[in-house]
């Protein structure tokens, strides 16, 4: 394989599709704070997932995440023909089920004491949003 087709074959793996990448950073004030990502659970059935990090605790609770896992919904959703979007969190992590909840996810299942966390059992939380909730979430924000 030559360079070329070596550099060619890892771009390509970094996106989901359409030239869609996987991962994007997120920055706030010059200084790289975390990312976006997201990965194919299923993709014979458009089964995606996303996700959000804040690495950088300082912006914690700030709108940081908020913003950009909003900006990135809409990024997938106006690139991709994708039904529905979704999202893997552990219950304990309340910062991220705000997240979810505030821009219109709902739970879609929960698998109880299905995850460890510095070695106490908590309940997988599995989220998830419809094309056609984020469309009317964001003609509700518009009004």
């Amino acid at each position: 394989m030559t360079k070329s087709e070596f550099n060619d074959s890892f771009f390509e793996s970094a996106r989901v599709l359409n030239g869609v990448p996987s991962t994007l950073v997120i920055k706030a004030n010059g200084k790289v704070i975390g990312t976006v990502g997201c990965y194919w659970v299923d993709q014979h059935t458009d089964w995606l997932e996303t996700g959000i990090v804040i690495y950088d605790p300082s912006y914690w609770n700030g709108g940081y995440g908020t913003e950009a896992y909003a900006l990135w919904i809409d990024y997938l959703f106006e690139h991709t023909n994708l039904h529905r979007l979704g999202m893997s969190t552990w219950s304990g992590n309340d910062r991220m089920m705000r997240v979810a909840y505030k821009l219109g996810m709902v739970e879609e299942a929960r698998i109880r004491k299905a995850r460890v966390v510095e070695g106490e059992y908590y309940d997988s939380i599995k989220m998830g949003i419809l094309r056609e909730e984020w469309i009317e979430k964001r003609k509700e924000g518009q009004e």
